[in-house]
């Protein structure tokens, strides 16, 4: 099963016995999945009908056999039609064969350059004779029953080169096709082969044990070597890193790793040994995930695809009477030569089969969900790529999607002639054992000024308010607003200290000893890195942004101003995001972009729902139309990019197909066209749409 015709053939063959809605279709694979129980005879019988075979689908690498079988069928082909070529023009001359000069009948096809003439038709026949027969009995014709069609009668009439030519020429593009969908099918099979083999699990005893992926569930721990690839999902508990996951979500530099932070199957670990707890199952694990939400997108089809089939129902059975007409009508009605009127309605019948326009839809898209993939974006069906290249605006929810969704330091500020190293010091002394958020993103910001400093001798945390130690002989102390009051050592000069420094929704903490207060830090959820470009990349597509968030309308301005984005919406309640974005669709088509259940609603009603990063919730990512793996922000425009791209590409192909197909119509209308050139040409189609379509697996920007 490589294309969306035969999908459309089978739909309507099994459709009766389960119900269209229960069958699900895996091109990539070549798999039909029948959703409800069913009589596993009756729907091997009604796939023999349509002339193609059904077997019971086996987990692993999809099979080869239908591969080699038709690579064997396109070489028995070609050497019987250059052997009968090269016989016949022994005789005739090159020239003479090839262009006869006195008209159809010109020759006298020697005896034996028949015989290969009729294996090389014979042989190509295999592949799609029976197809061809099955049509006929359905009353279904479709593109085998017209190229046999025309085969048989290019026969009839005398003109065996021409015949045995349409024959392998067809099968020749059903082999094309064929390659590029495994060619998109082995861009998907490489990603689940990142993740190895074999698991370094790590026994009871402090030993270390190499076992199956399969056979390793979550909570247990393994090692991963420098320069290993990671085999399961899981999270550092010791050792510090870097991992290369570019394969997995696009990211193209290394990503530092330190325990508590997440690592993907498949990732490339770095110049340290890390200690890993597994997080999900090997089925469960984000390459896994990625392998089978590919999969699954195919079976949600594009508007672009729906059409092109209704159009195909119409258009070949329109072709095969205008060929009628073209063959029978000119003898009747006006005495033409019944020989030259033949072979136009078959030249006629040739011309317009619709193979190029047929595959030049799904192999475009296909490829373009593969290349996404490769991007780290699961895009979940075809639908959402050709509901994403209309999108003009995007609301993006702020907390965890524009900013990094945890507080950072974004001021230090000393006070009395302290220093910012006495500050830094007294932070990484009285904070060193608090869980508190804050206190994470102090140790954070210390640690990046490369300060190494033990924790305070005699720490005391003081719940809800701060802490107490000894730092550099004296008593110092860390605490809230609250915590300050309480001590008493809160001033006029301080207080406005404060007030300036918490404008925007930052919180400020106080550093102090006995005496006054040494320093502030103000600490802020803090835009990601890559907003800014993202933001930008958008307005270059001529997207419009909008920022949603719960947050008051202070801090919704402050992170406004600090990224550009002028269109804020604040103190939203989930409810009111979903109104928000229905408001926007009124105007243009939204994408909704967010990462937490509070963002789900929202993702549900866009046009196109996007979630976000690593620590998007689940509920999210099952709500959204495309999942971005990354932290990498600038993702969102390169789908959008990718989407339209897409549509272009898909529009290029329908177009070049219906142009090569008017022109031979006109040629084969006046009389200047020959069988095998339409079928040459048909097959150029077919091979430009789909090395077109194959262009969206680069992993290159857009």
């Amino acid at each position: 099963m490589d294309c969306a015709d035969e999908v459309a053939i089978l739909r309507k063959a099994v459709g009766p016995l389960v119900g269209e809605e229960n069958l699900r279709f895996d091109v990539l694979r070549g798999r039909m999945e029948v959703l409800v129980p069913a009589e596993e005879a009756a729907v091997v019988a009604a796939v023999a009908a349509t002339g193609m075979r059904a077997v019971r689908w086996t987990a692993g690498p999809a099979p080869d056999t239908a591969v080699r079988r038709r690579n064997l069928v396109v070489a028995g082909s070609a050497i019987s039609l250059v052997s009968a070529f090269a016989f016949q023009a022994a005789g005739a001359g090159f020239a003479e064969t090839l262009f006869p000069a006195e008209g159809i009948a010109a020759q006298a096809i020697p005896l034996p350059a028949r015989g290969l003439y009729l294996a090389a038709a014979a042989v190509a026949a295999i592949d799609f004779f029976p197809r061809a027969l099955a049509a006929a009995r359905r009353m279904r014709p479709d593109m085998h029953l017209l190229m046999s069609l025309g085969t048989i009668a290019a026969f009839a009439i005398g003109e065996w080169l021409e015949g045995a030519t349409v024959a392998f020429l067809f099968v020749l593009a059903l082999a094309i096709e064929s390659w590029s969908v495994g060619r998109a099918r082995r861009a998907v099979e490489a990603i689940l082969q990142l993740a190895p083999g074999v698991v370094h699990c790590i026994r009871a005893d402090g030993g270390l044990e190499d076992v199956a992926p399969d056979a390793v569930g979550p909570g247990a721990r393994f090692v991963v070597r420098p320069g290993e690839r990671t085999p399961l999902d899981g999270r550092v508990v010791e050792g510090t890193s870097a991992a290369d996951q570019s394969q997995l979500t696009g990211e193209s530099l290394p990503v530092p790793k330190s325990p508590g932070d997440d690592v993907f199957a498949g990732s490339i670990n770095g110049d340290g040994a890390l200690v890993v707890e597994v997080t999900a199952a090997a089925e469960d694990s984000t390459v896994a995930r990625i392998a089978r939400m590919v999969e699954e997108a195919q079976t949600r089809r594009a508007p672009v695809e729906r059409w092109v089939d209704r159009f195909a129902a119409v258009y070949t059975p329109l072709v095969i009477g205008a060929a009628l007409l073209a063959a029978v009508l000119p003898p009747l009605a006006a005495g033409a030569d019944w020989r030259e009127s033949l072979y136009r309605g078959i030249a006629l019948l040739v011309i317009a089969c619709p193979c190029a326009l047929v595959i030049s839809v799904p192999v475009s898209l296909v490829a373009a969900l593969a290349g996404a993939a490769r991007q780290g974006l699961i895009v979940k069906g075809a639908d959402a790529l050709e509901r994403g290249a209309a999108v003009r605006i995007v609301a993006l929810d702020k907390t965890g999607t524009l900013t990094e969704g945890q507080p950072a330091v974004v001021v230090l500020e000393p006070l009395d002639g302290h220093s910012e190293t006495e500050i830094l010091e007294d932070l990484a002394a009285l904070e060193a054992r608090s869980e508190h958020p804050v206190a994470h993103a102090i140790r954070a910001h210390v640690a990046a000024k490369g300060l190494r400093v033990a924790a305070a001798p005699d720490l005391t945390i003081v719940p809800g308010r701060g802490a107490i130690g000894t730092v550099r002989g004296r008593r110092h102390w860390v605490g809230s607003h609250r915590y300050l009051e309480e001590l008493g050592e809160e001033t006029p000069a301080v207080h406005a200290r404060m007030e300036a420094l918490a404008a925007g929704g930052r919180t400020v903490v106080f550093v102090g000893d006995d005496a006054h207060v040494c320093g502030l830090v103000a600490l802020a959820d803090a835009p990601r890195a890559s907003a800014g470009p993202a933001l930008r990349e958008l307005a270059q597509l001529g997207v419009r942004t909008v920022m949603l968030t719960g947050d008051n309308a202070e801090t919704a301005r402050e992170i406004g101003r600090t990224l550009g984005v002028s269109d804020l919406r604040p103190e939203l309640l989930p409810e009111d995001k979903v109104r928000v974005v229905e408001d926007l669709g009124r105007e243009a088509p939204v994408a909704m972009v967010g990462d937490g259940v509070n963002d789900a609603p929202a993702l549900a009603r866009a046009a196109v729902g996007i979630a976000f990063g690593r620590h998007a919730t689940g509920v999210a990512q099952e709500t959204a139309d495309v999942t971005v793996l990354s932290e990498d922000l600038r993702r969102v425009p390169w789908f959008l990019a990718h989407a339209r791209r897409t549509l272009r590409i898909v529009r290029q192909n329908i177009a070049f197909a219906l142009m090569v197909k008017a022109a031979f119509v006109v040629l084969a209308a006046t009389g200047h066209a020959t069988l095998w050139g339409a079928v040459a040409a048909d097959m150029g189609a077919s091979l430009a749409v789909t090395l077109n379509g194959l262009r969206l697996l680069r992993r290159g920007r857009t």
